[in-house]
């Protein structure tokens, strides 16, 4: 069967709406930062109204989990709880940073993506991800918030080539570039509902879906550590 997924992210400048039919994805996104709750709703019609469905006739809503902006995550989660709530379905909480690393695969087929988003107070929210044959992405170190500068102290250089993602990295260039990874420039800014999407229909797949009342946002800042993740040595 098909899924029916619809997403929406307002974490942080941009603010994005997507629509999975099956293989079709219906998508509308702008960078506005203080126009999240103006747009958002009227983008979740208009991918509706496009596509000829209902929210009650879609399998699961899905949603940018952060991190991000606190307000941004806040308005997301909440917005998608009540569309959710009021058609019923089941929610899919999907990471911020991971949807940049699909965004890098669909724009230019990186498979080793380095994500940074600016957290600000000298910060960056930082993940890497590794894309695996199915098409799911692998995370190699866990998501943290942490100085350019203790990241740079951590990360050790590794075999691959690391596609750059996010708004950290011109944030805090030089701070970041005593990184030891080899890297390459990209094109991703922001997270887009297109990209947060394709990582929920994985998701939708393998059951792991919440109802409303226990969707949750992911704002890092109680985890100040950088981890490399067990198994990834």
């Amino acid at each position: 069967m098909s899924a029916k997924i619809l997403a929406l992210d307002t974490s942080t400048e941009n603010c994005s709406v997507a629509l999975l039919i099956g293989d079709q994805v219906y998508a509308r996104s702008q960078v506005a930062p203080r126009d999240h709750t103006k747009l958002v709703l009227p983008m979740v019609d208009e991918v509706l109204k496009e596509a000829g469905v209902t929210l009650a006739q879609l399998d699961a809503l899905a949603f940018g989990r952060g991190p991000g902006s606190f307000t941004g995550v806040r308005i997301g989660i909440g917005i998608a709880q009540g569309l959710a709530f009021g058609a019923d379905l089941p929610m899919i909480g999907v990471s911020t940073l991971a949807a940049m690393a699909q965004g890098s695969f669909r724009l230019s087929g990186a498979t080793h993506v380095a994500t940074a988003i600016d957290a600000r107070m000298n910060e960056v929210y930082w993940g890497r991800y590794s894309r695996q044959e199915n098409g799911e992405w692998l995370a190699v170190d866990s998501e943290c918030v942490i100085p350019p500068a203790t990241l740079c102290e951590q990360v050790e250089a590794d075999e691959h080539e690391w596609m750059m993602a996010g708004t950290g990295w011109e944030a805090y260039q030089d701070a970041m570039t005593g990184l030891a990874l080899t890297r390459n420039s990209g094109d991703v800014l922001f997270p887009d509902a297109q990209d947060i999407v394709q990582i929920a229909k994985h998701m939708l797949a393998k059951g792991e879906t919440v109802p409303v009342e226990e969707s949750s946002p992911v704002y890092l800042r109680d985890n100040v550590a950088w981890k490399k993740l067990p198994g990834r040595e």
